[in-house]
């Protein structure tokens, strides 16, 4: 199956190819900017194409991930030469204008489908994120494309593209506008903001990252879900009469009033004791990796970037809130903690089965007759620190003893120590070194 991306070369276009890529599909990429495109073609192993028309023609399914202003344009240019039994695909924030306008402009027998992943291209896989489709109509398509979301673990919502445009005023509009707003007054106040940090409970940290998170984000895509959401004008005209009433309580010096708003605030959340066990346990984890961390100075430790994907491996030297020191061989590696995630045990030892060196030993001992020499490599392969063990011979002659069997292992290990550890162990079952 070919998939084009038009707007793969960079952001969440370029994330889709280089998933799908991975999923085994045929990706072509167009971008406006052909040595960006080529440079993100090379990358991800992917096609590159300048013409939209193009590879819209010759494609199974069409994904737009453009700009939320320039969609509309590439729909009206690739929608009409769409061929019988394909998909069209858009990825924006906003779908009721859209969804019309690509049903609108599809010859027939073309399925459409407005998506909108709930994610940005910095995630590492599907599990766990939010995929809403806003199919006008139900196809074979839309029930593919539903069970290969969920088979990778997304969590899909099918709604209709006018509700997922007033949710979407509450859960983008309104959040990203709040968080934007609370960012500029802390500039505005001249706040040095890690310095508040040492003063701060751990959820004004958690606040301070979600909008760091948020306002860190493109731009241009923030200012166009405000204004292409025909919902969003309503709901920011609300925030702002919230915040006006509650300045002019407190100006008042209404104490009643303002704690009867808040409850009602409060009421209006739903669960609220789920909402504190979700934050609780997200403090708990950022708190816990520290608190792993801590234990482990003085040992070896991995340590794997998150975005980078590469992995340290050495002796942890110090921890702080904000920084970890490695000793990497004879080098140091500071690493920002909130960038890094540690290795499991069974992790880093997969990892240095895949990156070390290996050392192979051979050790023979002599053993009564009757015993079972693949149980015995068995024991030594369970051993930390070997990789594999064989049974190579098994010897019986005039040098050895009657009754008894001498047996060879080879052992493949990364640290040499280990093949004294092995021999412990096969004196420790009573065997005899030769």
């Amino acid at each position: 199956m070919k998939i084009a991306v038009i707007g793969g070369t960079r952001g969440l276009g370029k994330w889709i190819a280089g998933f799908l890529k991975g999923e085994g599909f045929r990706v072509v990429i167009t971008g406006r900017d052909r040595v960006t495109g080529e440079n993100a073609s090379r990358e991800l192993g992917v096609e590159y194409c300048h013409d939209n028309v193009r590879v819209a023609r010759d494609s199974d399914i069409v994904i737009i991930s453009v700009p939320i202003e320039n969609t509309f344009d590439v729909i009206r240019e690739v929608a009409p030469v769409m061929r019988r039994g394909s998909l069209l695909v858009d990825v924006t924030s906003v779908k009721e204008e859209p969804a019309r306008l690509m049903e609108e402009l599809v010859p027939e027998g073309v399925d459409v489908l407005p998506t909108h992943p709930m994610f940005g291209p910095r995630i590492r896989s599907l599990a766990g994120q939010v995929v809403v489709l806003t199919p006008l109509r139900r196809s074979e398509w839309v029930d593919r494309a539903v069970s290969f979301l969920r088979e990778r673990g997304a969590r899909v919502l099918v709604t209709s593209p006018e509700k997922h445009d007033r949710m979407m005023s509450v859960v983008q509009v309104l959040t990203h506008f709040a968080y934007i707003s609370i960012a500029l007054t802390i500039r505005g106040l001249g706040v040095d903001v890690g310095e508040s940090r040492r003063f701060a409970s751990p959820i004004y940290n958690l606040m301070l990252d979600t909008i760091a998170r948020i306002v860190s984000q493109n731009p241009y895509l923030a200012y166009s879900i405000q204004v292409y959401n025909r919902y969003g004008e309503r709901v920011r005209g609300e925030f702002m009469g919230a915040v006006e009433r509650l300045e002019d309580l407190l100006r008042r010096e209404d104490r009643d009033s303002f704690v009867r708003w808040m409850s009602f605030a409060a009421k209006s959340l739903d669960d609220v004791e789920a909402s504190l066990g979700r934050s609780d346990k997200a403090i708990f984890a950022l708190n816990r990796e520290l608190d792993v961390l801590k234990d482990s100075i003085g040992k070896e430790v991995g340590l794997k970037h998150i975005y980078s994907g590469n992995v340290h491996v050495g002796v942890l030297e110090s921890v702080d809130p904000d920084f970890a020191v490695l000793r990497v061989g004879k080098r140091r590696v500071k690493l920002k903690v909130s960038n890094i995630r540690v290795l499991g045990r069974e992790e880093l030892w997969d990892w240095k089965v895949e990156n070390l060196p290996r050392r192979t030993y051979d050790i023979s001992a002599m053993f009564p007759e009757g015993c079972d020499p693949e149980i015995i490599r068995e024991v030594i392969e369970g051993l930390d620190g070997v990789v594999k063990a064989h049974v190579i011979d098994i010897y019986r002659g005039d040098q050895i003893p009657s009754g008894m069997a001498s047996v060879t292992f080879r052992f493949e290990v990364i640290d040499p120590g280990v093949y004294e550890k092995v021999r412990g162990l096969l004196e420790g079952f009573g065997a005899i070194i030769r």
